[in-house]
């Protein structure tokens, strides 16, 4: 049985290398994605939701031009994609059938969260949980490309990079919107971070069930440092909001946890917390170093910071993106998102306990 499972793998590998993409080329076989606007590359686009960028001047240095990425150009995990080698973006799940599926999906939806009633204020969505169902969908389909080998789906999935970014929306879009949510008087910052975070491991725990095994798991950046917050709380003088910097530090410190509680009592499982806010920090403090400029507006908006209303239609951006860190009140460039990425994947300053590339490779 273990031979015939193998040699189904083995089968699609060659598969894979007769269309181009040989193993030198691919680190993994297979990246799926799991996520918020940070890593939305389209999902949200037939959605009715307020949370869409499918309209210019998001994309404005895409290739493919205003796809739905929540930024001008590569979003992070667009960027990471390449770096593990893959010759072609992840496509969106919304918009792919076929074969295609089993080189990776981008399950990600603008203001999604955790919890299932994150980022209603917005519209339509796709929560995590709906994601987690989508990627149980696909993993059914797969079946028929391995001639119905349950097993040996379950090899080549263990080989591939699963990525999950989610907590920002259930703090703007949620415990910090006391006006449309009652979260914030029902929850103290701590007993709300254990809420998601209980949450968020069974979530996690099903995408292992399903097959994943080499997770990178990422927290949530400064989001009291954002051009949104900076244009709402520029009169106190305070360069970021720390009262929602600090609820996030309680998140992603049990996030943290529960990588090490994975790899711990999972079998075969290989977690890697990534540290969006040492590494949203680390951009705004020594931003000359990384060829940025300006870190405290946004290069298309409206109102203080260009924060107060995010980019409109047709709306002008500034000229060099490429020294901005944040593209708009919520999101990072294009150029910060690739600093980012290369950072994660090659150096252990913002992953635990491995680096991406480390990761990859086992």
């Amino acid at each position: 049985m273990k031979e015939i499972k193998l040699w189904v793998v083995a089968a699609f590998l060659l598969w894979l290398t007769a269309r181009g993409y040989s193993q030198i080329d691919r680190q993994v076989p297979c990246f799926y994605i799991f996520g918020d606007s940070l890593v939305d590359n389209g999902n949200n686009n037939r959605l009715i939701t307020l949370a869409r960028a499918n309209y210019r001047p998001y994309g404005i240095d895409f290739p493919q031009g205003a796809s739905g990425r929540f930024t001008n150009g590569r979003t992070f995990v667009d960027a990471l994609a390449q770096l593990l080698g893959f010759r072609t973006n992840i496509p969106p799940y919304a918009r792919t059938t076929g074969r295609a599926i089993i080189e990776g999906l981008n399950f990600a939806s603008g203001a999604a969260g955790i919890r299932e009633e994150t980022g209603n204020n917005l519209g339509d969505h796709i929560s995590m949980n709906q994601q987690v169902r989508n990627f149980g969908t696909t993993v059914q389909q797969m079946g028929r490309y391995f001639r119905g080998d349950v097993n040996a789906v379950g090899t080549y999935l263990g080989r591939c990079i699963f990525y999950s970014g989610m907590g920002s929306n259930d703090y703007l879009n949620n415990y910090f919107m006391r006006d449309f949510y009652n979260t914030g008087s029902q929850f103290t910052p701590q007993a709300y971070a254990d809420a998601l975070i209980h949450d968020y491991a069974i979530q996690l725990t099903s995408l292992y069930n399903l097959g994943a095994r080499k997770v990178i798991v990422t927290g949530v950046g400064q989001v009291g440092c954002i051009p949104y917050q900076l244009a709402r709380y520029n009169g106190t003088n305070a360069r970021c909001n720390e009262g929602i910097n600090n609820a996030i530090l309680l998140f992603n410190s049990g996030v943290r946890k529960l990588v090490d509680d994975f790899n711990n009592k999972l079998q075969g499982a290989k977690f890697v917390f990534l540290n969006s806010y040492l590494a949203t920090n680390d951009l705004i403090l020594n931003a000359q170093s990384y060829g940025f400029d300006v870190v405290d507006k946004g290069c298309c908006g409206v109102g203080r910071n260009n924060g107060q209303v995010t980019c409109l239609p047709l709306q002008q951006a500034c000229r060099d993106r490429s020294k901005y860190v944040f593209w708009d009140a919520f999101h990072p460039t294009e150029a910060a998102n690739i600093v980012t990425a290369r950072l994660s994947y090659s150096s252990r300053s913002y992953t635990y306990p491995i680096n991406i590339q480390q990761l990859a490779s086992l």
